[in-house]
């Protein structure tokens, strides 16, 4: 529940006038009237330049703050980071003393696709776990009401999953997803507009004005009702604007006697850091950059403001550290702020910092800081023995689908796959055929004109089995798929046997979701029974996406941009060969012609960002590369099955666990201690 206070707060200092951004402004950082506001108009300078000095840590007690956990709200990659990296790194170092607790919204209500509730003392995320929880506290805080600033009440919630300690929080009116009549179709989850009219830029800004008033109470030591940690880990733009929190509100709280300088400081000098997901979602909101920024900082806004002055680079949009331009950026205090940033490989650390197609507005500052050694790439780790073949999972889903008799293999027995092939394709015409039967088994799935194809069953071993089940987004990339499925549609057409099956589809766009419909209408004009051969849905369920993927000889992954990619990995541990473009964690988890297959190019911007000059100017552009990819790794099944074979069972051998020798938890574990890796 969210309890709301009309016309609670404290004496008026200053507010950033409302639309303030609207009028051409430019922003003069004045003479320093006194120490600490030196200090907070220098604290980009240090933090960029040094990373902050980073503390004696004896014993790790860190919070990651998400806004998803795959455990209880997910919707890609993130958050699986925030459960698995605390899971793998206390069953590791708790017997030492170290952890990782998590920090993240109790999300109650139904989308439609993701539903939550809290039942007595146990909530039920939207992943169909469930948790019992207890109350601990109920912390008020100003935040944006309609109109002016309002008292809001968060409950916190206690629980623990697998060796976790969680801390829900708990306030209806942000963290409420009820969509609003007028939610886009692509947003769902913890995503929605909500119907109190909540985005999710406004509900993750209160996600960390949350987080920073527990940490003040802690810190002033008015409650002990949770430790006060010593790491925060602030997972994606999600959580950040928190560094502008304990960085400069402590600051500015202590310039006008709201907080000792000592407590201040306390909070401060928690070293923040922030992992860099995905650079092109950054949480915009150019019509409430001033309501956000009040909320935050509240009557000390102003003053905050007018001192976030960020280190001299060139990119004059990057002047101030809480905006971009004239446009609030929830991740940018944070970027500028926090003392460490980590993004989920080396490839991508290398794109974002040296590409402004890859790094936006923030290239300058992550070139900066990469030179200065406070910015990293780990890659991003799994638990391997959850996406490998299972034989618990597989037999679950046979008890699921009733008609399927999927069976469990490893790198060694991978003829089996050939049997999963069969009973894919059983699968699918059962769900073309049978309506009842597909309403019953995956009733929030969209099928566009499935076909009965249960008699290619005796030819399926000459037959590639092409997936793509992402997440449907502009930066997988299913244009650069659609293209190079109708050049093999035309490649293909004096050798019909040989065309490939592919299974296209996902949860996201509707209009992504017509280009694949689209897709299927063209190929029945210019060969029926290929068409026959391309199955397109949208939506998700687990069991479905994990029995295309048993069955899959390869796994089509054309992204624009790929931090680190998940997808990848779990293809590959199922013997499925990713066929990627050459860009981030794909460059780092897929080795050409050896577990998989990539682009010999790759281009952004117009530019050459991967490849050799000469490929380049041959492939010219990202459609061609892919288009080459595709056609390469098809040929390989037809006239090289050995080496296909071969490299089945590398992609089956490779290993990214966290905690796998050498695994990102390592990595993190030096970093938590040294603040370098």
């Amino acid at each position: 529940m969210c309890a709301v206070v009309i016309g609670a707060g404290h004496k008026v200092f200053e507010f950033l006038p409302t639309s303030f951004n609207k009028k051409k402004f430019i922003v003069n950082y004045g003479v320093p009237a006194n120490e600490i506001i030196a200090e907070i108009q220098n604290t980009a300078k240090r933090q960029c330049l040094n990373g902050g000095q980073w503390p004696q840590i004896d014993k790790v007690d860190a919070w990651m703050i998400s806004a998803e956990t795959a455990t209880f709200m997910k919707c890609g990659g993130l958050g699986m980071v925030a459960s698995e990296l605390p899971e793998n790194f206390n069953a590791l170092f708790n017997k030492d003393g170290h952890g990782i607790k998590i920090i993240t919204p109790m999300y109650l209500g139904d989308t439609g696709k993701k539903k939550a509730e809290l039942k007595d003392d146990v909530y039920i995320g939207a992943e169909s776990r469930s948790v019992k929880v207890k109350k601990i506290k109920t912390v008020k805080l100003m935040f944006a009401g309609k109109l002016k600033l309002r008292e809001f009440a968060a409950d916190i919630y206690e629980g623990e999953f697998n060796g976790v300690t969680y801390y829900f929080l708990r306030c209806d009116h942000f963290f409420g997803i009820d969509p609003a009549e007028k939610n886009p179709s692509g947003q769902t989850g913890c995503y929605v507009l909500n119907k109190n009219g909540v985005d999710e830029v406004e509900r993750f800004a209160f996600f960390s004005k949350v987080v920073y008033q527990i940490l003040e109470i802690l810190a002033t030591k008015q409650e002990t009702f949770m430790q006060l940690p010593n790491i925060l880990i602030a997972n994606d733009w999600h959580s950040g604007a928190l560094s502008g929190l304990t960085k400069y509100l402590t600051l500015a709280k202590a310039r006008v006697g709201r907080i000792s300088l000592e407590n201040a400081r306390k909070i401060k000098n928690i070293p923040v850091i922030h992992i860099a997901h995905h650079m092109g979602y950054q949480g915009w909101d150019y019509n409430n950059t001033s309501r956000i920024l009040n909320s935050l900082y509240e009557d000390l806004a102003t003053l905050v403001f007018k001192n976030a002055k960020a280190v001299k680079n060139s990119n004059p949009r990057t002047q101030n550290t809480l905006i971009v331009s004239d446009t609030y950026n929830q991740a940018a205090s944070n970027m500028h702020l926090a003392d460490r940033i980590i993004t989920v490989s080396k490839n991508y650390m290398e794109e974002v910092s040296s590409d402004k197609s890859f790094g936006f507005d923030f290239r300058d500052i992550l070139k900066i800081r990469k030179n200065y050694r406070n910015f990293f790439g780990i890659v991003n780790g799994y638990e391997k023995r959850l996406i490998s073949p299972n034989a618990k999972k597989i037999k679950e889903i046979n008890e699921y689908f009733k008609v399927t008799d999927f069976k469990f293999y490893d790198e060694n027995s991978l003829n089996i796959k050939l049997h999963n092939k069969r009973e894919c394709l059983k699968l699918l015409s059962r769900l073309a055929t049978d309506e009842k039967y597909k309403e019953q088994m995956i009733p929030l799935i969209d099928l566009y004109k499935f076909d009965d194809i249960a008699s290619l069953a005796t030819e399926i071993d000459k037959i590639p089995v092409i997936c793509m089940t992402s997440r449907m987004v502009e930066q997988k990339g299913y244009d650069m798929a659609i293209h190079a499925i109708l050049h093999i549609i035309d490649r293909y057409k004096n050798a019909p046997d040989n065309f490939p099956i592919f299974i296209l589809g996902g949860a996201g766009n509707k209009d992504l979701y017509s280009d694949l419909m689209m897709l299927k209408d063209n190929a029945k004009q210019m060969f029926r029974d290929f068409a026959k051969r391309i199955f397109v849905f949208r939506g998700y369920k687990d069991e479905f996406a994990y029995s295309v993927q048993l069955a899959a000889d390869f796994y089509m992954m054309p992204s624009y941009f790929e931090p680190c990619g998940l997808t990848q990995m779990e293809a590959m541990a199922k013997g499925a060969l990713p066929i990627a473009t050459s860009t981030g964690g794909l460059v780092d988890t897929i080795e050409d012609g050896v577990d998989g297959f990539r682009t010999e190019a790759f281009f952004a911007g117009g530019e050459r960002i991967y490849g050799s000059n000469a490929m380049a100017q041959k492939l010219q552009n990202n459609l061609n590369a892919y288009e080459a990819a595709l056609e390469k790794a098809i040929r390989c099944f037809y006239v090289a099955p050995d080496i296909m074979h071969k490299m089945q069972q590398k992609a089956m051998q490779d290993d990214f666990s966290w905690s796998s020798a050498d695994g990102s938890v390592y990595k993190y574990f030096k970093l938590f201690k040294t603040g370098l890796i």
